[in-house]
C-alpha cells in the first residue's frame, strides 16, 4: 500500500503543478500517469479494505467506540477522492471545478494517509523482518 500510495500522490501533485504551466502535453502526461497509478492504488485499497472488513463491520455493529476516528475519516475522504476522480474521467478536468475539488480532497487524503502510515510504522517494519 505504501508503494502505490506514493505512486498515486506524486503524479497528482505533479499534475496540479503542470496545470499552472504552458504545456498541455506535460499536463496530459502527468494525467495519464496519475490515472494509471491510481487505478493500481484503488485496486490495492479494495484488497486492503476487504482484509480489514471486520474492523468496518465492528463499527456498523457496535459504533465507533475506541476505533480510530481518523481511520474512519480517511475512509470517507478516500471514498470522496475516488468518486471525484471517477467523475473526472468523463469530463474535461483541466481547470474545472470538479478537478479543483478532487485536488483539494486529494491533499486531505495524502495528509490522512501519511498519518495512517506513521501510526502503523512499527507494524510495517515488523512485517518486513
Amino acid at each position: 500500500m505504501v508503494f502505490v500510495f506514493v505512486l498515486s500522490a506524486f503524479p497528482g501533485i505533479g499534475l496540479h503543478i503542470a496545470g499552472h504551466g504552458n504545456s498541455h502535453e506535460v499536463w496530459h502526461n502527468w494525467a495519464v500517469f496519475h490515472v494509471l497509478t491510481n487505478f493500481l492504488f484503488f485496486v490495492a485499497a479494495i484488497f486492503h479494505i476487504t482484509t480489514h472488513w471486520g474492523w468496518y463491520k465492528g463499527i456498523i455493529k457496535n459504533g465507533l467506540g475506541r476505533k480510530s476516528k481518523i481511520t474512519v475519516v480517511l475512509s470517507v475522504v478516500f471514498l470522496l477522492v475516488s468518486v471525484t476522480g471517477i467523475i473526472l474521467l468523463g469530463v474535461n478536468g483541466a481547470n474545472s471545478d470538479i478537478g479543483l475539488l478532487h485536488y483539494e480532497i486529494g491533499i486531505a487524503t495524502i495528509i490522512l494517509c501519511v498519518g495512517h502510515i506513521l501510526k502503523r510504522i512499527h507494524l510495517l517494519r515488523k512485517s518486513l523482518k
